[in-house]
């Protein structure tokens, strides 16, 4: 028997909510819990976390051994160690000592069943107590004392003839409840290092970190049938927040004045070259908008309709369209959004979007704020990943962006 143990908690500082931020159009915690579920060596896979947009994301999934253990709030804050958190769980648990746990990080989305059912095997094989991951990092190292620690600097080795290091990835280890518990640590005894490929060193931590590994993802892992997306053939945007900054101006006259962004302007453009349908759903009910409509050039504008509407009409744009909910990407950012982005079938939702919308599962958020290009950033996403059909995805990179 074996329990896997994702921590995962919603108080990341540098990309917040990252465990279910949109990864290659999947939250990110979804790859790792895949391979567990796929993996014939887990019984059950926890996910130990203090955020209700996580539990309800991941519990999105569908996943049959999945469960979700929530973290006391001591345990989740920056200083909390990992380990603090398994001790939690299997202290308030009473799982068999003789029994596997596996401790997996969401960072490192490469973890593939055929990983977890190897390192199992070689635990047995070796007849190991613990396992991690590594890599084999073929880079020379020194000490501030200018003292090379891994090699001889006047017989430098060429990369093909030298061994290297190994450098622990933070993918997964693989421990007993009895050994976790007895020495309150991940490893102990009887240690075996289990070596994954040299592109699985990465792990997310900062933004720059994400962009590199979805292309590392795309190149070595995204062969899977999950990864066979559905091409969109409508795009729908709200208005108010979204493509405005949600402020109401008005003059001494008592005119009301917008401003729109002209990069999303363009990213209506591109759509539009594309064959991809545009439309804007919104309550309010002004000529401004209409006149932005109309130099958009977009093909539905749905104004003043009452709130809580709004996946009525997308559902009737869809039907004279003939497209259904699955080929429709929304962007929205407050409550009388919420029923057209739980529909579907690519949502994301702008930096300044409420909580509600950003706690819905599987949305993608934006790192721009409404009015300053989040459609923008949107559309570039969608082609970046697949959803609009080449070839305007390639002339898109080309441009980025001459406007």
């Amino acid at each position: 028997m074996s329990v896997a143990f994702i921590p995962v908690r919603g108080g990341s500082k540098s990309i917040p909510l990252k465990n279910i931020k949109l990864f290659c159009g999947k939250p990110l915690v979804y790859w790792a819990a895949k391979a567990l579920q796929e993996s014939d060596a887990i019984d059950s896979i926890i996910i130990a976390t203090d955020s209700d947009d996580i539990r309800q994301t991941v519990q999105s999934f569908g996943f049959s051994k999945l469960e979700v253990y929530d973290r006391d709030a001591a345990n989740a804050a920056d200083t909390s160690s990992t380990e603090a958190v398994m001790l939690e769980y299997l202290n308030k648990t009473s799982l068999p000592a003789h029994e596997h746990f596996v401790l997996v990080q969401a960072t490192n989305p490469f973890i593939t069943r055929q990983d977890i059912d190897d390192a199992f095997k070689q635990l047995a094989d070796e007849n190991a107590d613990s396992l991690l991951t590594c890599v084999r990092y073929k880079r020379f190292f020194w000490t501030e004392d200018g003292k090379p620690t891994n090699y001889d600097y006047k017989a430098r080795p060429r990369r093909q003839d030298f061994k290297g290091d190994l450098m622990e990835n933070g993918a997964f280890y693989i421990s007993t409840v009895g050994n976790v518990l007895a020495d309150q640590n991940r490893l102990s005894g009887k240690i075996t290092v289990y070596e994954m490929p040299e592109f699985t060193a990465f792990e997310i931590d900062e933004p720059d970190d994400w962009m590199i590994m979805e292309k590392l993802f795309q190149k070595y892992i995204g062969t899977s049938d999950e990864q066979q997306v559905t091409p969109i053939k409508l795009f729908i945007s709200d208005v108010d927040g979204v493509m405005t900054d949600a402020g109401m101006y008005y003059t001494e006259s008592g005119d009301e004045i917008k401003k729109f962004n002209t990069h999303d302007g363009m990213a209506f453009q591109l759509l539009r070259e594309a064959g991809i349908k545009t439309a804007i759903i919104t309550t309010e009910n002004t000529q401004m908008v209409a006149r932005r409509a109309s130099k958009l050039k977009l093909d539905h504008i749905h104004q003043g309709k009452g709130f809580g509407s709004k996946l009525e009409i997308a559902r009737e744009i869809c039907k004279a369209e003939n497209i259904s909910l699955q080929e429709l990407a929304y962007i929205g950012d407050d409550i009388n959004c919420v029923d057209l982005l739980s529909a579907a079938g690519i949502k994301a939702c702008p930096a300044n979007a409420t909580r509600k919308v950003k706690a819905i599962p599987g949305i993608l958020h934006l790192e721009t704020r409404g009015g300053d290009g989040a459609v923008r950033e949107y559309v570039e996403w969608l082609f970046d990943n697949g959803y609009c059909a080449k070839p305007m995805a390639e002339k898109l990179t080309q441009d980025k962006w001459s406007s």
